[in-house]
């Protein structure tokens, strides 16, 4: 049975050298790319935080004038036509805006 012995020459240290920059330079290209993946991956996650916040205000605000609605229409029901009007106008305006932010953090 053989055994390897290593090479002591010049050629073979200078290989090793090689070999060791190549590897290097493969462990840093690595490390950048995971940092870029890091990155994007926060950046998804504050969009969606961003997003998150706008639709859950939006949706607090439209519950509080459904709430107004309903209890300005038993007191004054001669104008429940004009207030579903005001809180649909109003509640699709809030709907815009949660649009709007989802194109703006796109």
């Amino acid at each position: 049975m053989s055994e390897m012995v290593p090479f002591g020459g010049g050629l073979a240290r200078r290989g090793s050298r090689q070999v060791r920059r190549e590897l290097a330079h493969l462990d840093a290209r690595g490390r950048v790319e995971m940092a870029r993946i890091n990155q994007q991956a926060d950046l998804q996650a504050e969009r969606l935080s961003a997003i998150g916040y706008v639709g859950k205000r939006a949706m607090h605000e439209v519950t509080l004038l459904s709430q107004l609605e309903v209890q300005l229409s038993a007191l004054v029901p001669s104008a429940i036509p004009r207030l579903v009007g005001i809180g649909d106008i109003t509640a699709l305006a809030m709907a815009d805006v949660v649009a709007e932010t989802v194109r703006k953090v796109k």
